[in-house]
């Protein structure tokens, strides 16, 4: 069952989306997660060239990752990110799910860990792909703890 390209904002959106996306994502084959996966990346808001810098890249991964974190005018922070891999670029999608757009205390008083847990993704995708979504997730908490 291929991923509805045309709902890729409503995942987007708020944490809940986590929620419907693992809805479709629980009856998919590897392949058709895989898909989803990289369908999720495809949706990631453009994160300009002038912000994939040293100072923006997450350390650990094995693929290149850039997280820029901005403030909206609400406090809420908003977070540009972007990965040389496509597969990469949907598990930052997945990632952003559970934070973007929320305020600071939102963000961490959320266990992203936990909220990320029912994708399993340790044991869909090689550890290669995995091993810097811990790092990705403390740059986010330390950003999140600076603005609160």
């Amino acid at each position: 069952m291929p991923f509805d390209k045309s709902a890729m904002n409503d995942y987007l959106a708020p944490m809940n989306a986590l929620t419907d996306l693992f809805d479709e994502y629980e009856f998919l084959e590897a392949d058709d997660r895989y898909r989803l996966l990289i369908d999720l990346g495809k949706g990631l808001e453009s994160m300009p060239d002038a912000l994939k810098t040293d100072a923006t890249l997450v350390r650990g991964c094995s693929a290149a990752v850039w997280v820029y974190p901005t403030v909206r005018d609400d406090g809420a922070l908003h977070f540009l990110a972007d990965s040389n891999a496509a597969i990469t670029k949907g598990i930052i999608a997945l990632v952003l799910l559970a934070v973007q757009d929320r305020q600071p205390a939102e963000i961490l008083a959320t266990n992203i860990a936990d909220a990320l847990a029912p994708f399993d993704l340790r044991n869909q995708l090689s550890s290669n792909r995995t091993q810097g979504i811990p790092n990705m997730i403390a740059l986010i908490r330390s950003t999140a703890e600076r603005y609160s």
